[in-house]
C-alpha cells in the first residue's frame, strides 16, 4: 500500500468513527483506554452462548433470539465483572498476571461465596491434572531420550 492509499484509509476510518459518535449508537463502546469497541468484540460469541443454553431445553425446544443476546450480554457483563475485579487484585501486587486465585477473591469480594468452595476445589483439580499431564509428558520425552540413547550404543 502506497502512502495515499494508508492516508486514505486512516481518512475513512475517521469519517465512519464521527459518524458512529455522532449516531450515539450503543453498540459501540469506549473501553477504559478510549479504544472503539465493536460489539462483537464486548460479547462472547453467540455459537458458544446457544450451546450452553440448549443443554436444558428439550430436542424439539427452542430459544427465541432475544433471549439469546440477552443472555449473552449478561454473560460477557458478569465476566467483565469478575475480570476486573481480579485485575485489580493482581495490579495491587505488581503482577501482570491474574491467576485463579485472584478470580476466586474477586468472587468473594463481590459477594458470589456460594461458587467459592466449588471453585476452588474445580481449581485444585485443573491444577493436579495438569501437573500430572506434565509429568506424562516428561517421562514420555525421557524414556524416548533413553531408547535413543541406547539404539545409538547399539
Amino acid at each position: 500500500m502506497s502512502n495515499s492509499e494508508d492516508s486514505q484509509q486512516y481518512l475513512n476510518d475517521m469519517m465512519v468513527k464521527e459518524e458512529d459518535e455522532a449516531s450515539g449508537d450503543e453498540s459501540d463502546r469506549q473501553d477504559g483506554h478510549g479504544i472503539m469497541l465493536r460489539e462483537q468484540d464486548r460479547f462472547l460469541p453467540i455459537c458458544n452462548i446457544i450451546k450452553i443454553m440448549k443443554v436444558p431445553v428439550p430436542q424439539n425446544g427452542k430459544i427465541a433470539k432475544d433471549a439469546r443476546e440477552c443472555i449473552q450480554e449478561c454473560v460477557s457483563e458478569f465476566i467483565s465483572f469478575i475480570s476486573s475485579e481480579a485485575i485489580e487484585r493482581s495490579v495491587a501486587e505488581n503482577r501482570k498476571t491474574v491467576n485463579g486465585d485472584d478470580l476466586l477473591v474477586a468472587f468473594s469480594n463481590l459477594g458470589f461465596d456460594n461458587y467459592v468452595e466449588p471453585l476452588s476445589i474445580y481449581l485444585q483439580k485443573y491444577r493436579e491434572s495438569n501437573k500430572s499431564d506434565r509429568n506424562l509428558f516428561l517421562d514420555s520425552s525421557y524414556m524416548q531420550s533413553e531408547d535413543a540413547n541406547e539404539s545409538g550404543k547399539q
